[in-house]
């Protein structure tokens, strides 16, 4: 039984397997439908990418930025429907702006194509898929806020040590999926493996804390 975390990356996806104790296995997946078959005995999928496509501003978001404190703008508005079908950037921050009072930012537009291969995905999949933000699973691994944004080596060190220390071993991870990740990549993949642990064994916190349909693990 393997817990997994996923994040996408520049070509694609990385998943990070966890057994839940020190067996840890990284993959390089070009399309989210691969998953299934390289990680066969998945038992529960924590993403780094919204699994619902919400209509309006989302509760969940806005409890977790509060949560994040200093690292509050790692949390990305995830666009509203209305903007998914808009055939560019302009369109779509036109479209949002019509339909909720404010535009969407271009790191959102940037990652509504995966979002439309996560919706796709996930009818298939058959296990439990929730979704993640590393930083709030940061935060409740180191016990607070990381201290140093993850871009630098400080912060960088501070969450791959904590990693460490929950039993994921990161030092031999598959060359492909190694080449293929910025660094951020794999160790985000990681925190989401074990939050997805935390669900499974029923520990995770959802943002909201009521855990409805769109919520935000940690």
């Amino acid at each position: 039984m393997r817990f997994v975390g996923v994040d996408g990356c520049p070509t694609g996806w990385i998943a990070v397997a966890w057994d839940g104790a020190s067996s840890t296995t990284a993959h390089f997946l070009s399309s989210i439908s691969a998953l299934p078959d390289v990680i066969a005995d998945a038992a529960v999928v924590a993403i780094d990418m919204p699994v619902v496509v919400p209509e309006t501003e989302r509760a969940a978001e806005a409890e977790l930025r509060a949560f994040l404190g200093p690292r509050r703008s790692s949390v990305f508005a995830t666009p509203p429907r209305v903007a998914f079908d808009a055939p560019d950037y302009a369109s779509a921050n036109d479209a949002a702006r019509a339909a909720i009072g404010k535009g969407i930012s271009r790191q959102a537009w940037a990652i509504v194509p995966k979002i439309r291969e996560v919706a796709a995905w996930l009818p298939t999949i058959g296990l439990p898929v929730i979704e993640a933000h590393p930083e709030a699973c940061f935060s409740m691994l180191l016990g607070a806020p990381a201290t140093a944004s993850k871009k630098t080596w400080a912060g960088m060190t501070e969450r791959f040590n904590a990693l460490t220390a929950a039993g994921f071993d990161l030092t031999d991870v598959d060359k492909v999926a190694a080449r293929a990740a910025v660094t951020d990549d794999l160790l985000d993949a990681a925190a989401a493996a074990w939050t997805a642990h935390r669900f499974h064994r029923g520990e995770a916190r959802s943002f909201p804390s009521n855990a409805v349909s769109d919520a935000i693990w940690a």
